[in-house]
């Protein structure tokens, strides 16, 4: 969006782009849990998802939904980048960096309410250690990150648990792609 005032008509627009994109969102994820698609095939149609709306990331996060947007349109992009060159490119860490933005713009505005964290078990040696699992629990809603600035914020906050846990989305976090 232009830096153009946002009328009510634009705000209902762009509630109603956001709700249509999690709704494509979650049936995608009850496809891939049922088996109807690999992983690599989820993470492109969710690209694909993203990229079909009538808006880009927004400049200024007011709302969890919002940032939650901004968080998965970054991921994607993230995750397309790293696909597409086989390694971490500067455009990929880039969106790694915004999407870690919105994730903490989300954070902000909850105020850290009803969040919980922890580093989550994985298999790949190079995320070991480094990966940690943001459950949203009034949203239903799981981040990651290996963010080390953001998992500062989540322990200054208390909501960042000792140990290492299974990922409440175990088998999604432990295929590869």
């Amino acid at each position: 969006m232009s830096n153009r005032m946002i009328t009510a008509p634009d705000r209902v627009f762009m509630v109603n782009e956001i709700q249509k994109y999690f709704r494509d969102r979650q049936a995608l994820i009850d496809q891939y849990i049922r088996g109807d698609m690999t992983k690599s095939e989820y993470l492109g149609r969710n690209l694909d998802a993203v990229l079909s709306l009538n808006i880009r990331p927004f400049t200024r996060i007011d709302s969890v939904e919002k940032g939650l947007f901004n968080y998965q349109y970054y991921n994607a992009m993230a995750k397309e980048s790293v696909a597409f060159t086989g390694r971490m490119s500067s455009e990929a860490y880039n969106n790694y960096r915004e999407k870690d933005k919105a994730a903490l713009s989300v954070l902000r505005l909850l105020d850290y309410t009803n969040v919980e964290a922890y580093f989550i078990k994985v298999r790949s040696k190079h995320l070991k250690g480094r990966i940690f699992e943001i459950v949203l629990n009034d949203y239903n809603t799981i981040m990651h990150s290996k963010n080390a600035s953001l998992m500062g914020n989540l322990k200054q906050a208390g909501v960042f648990k000792e140990g290492t846990h299974v990922s409440l989305i175990d088998g999604y976090i432990n295929q590869k792609y």
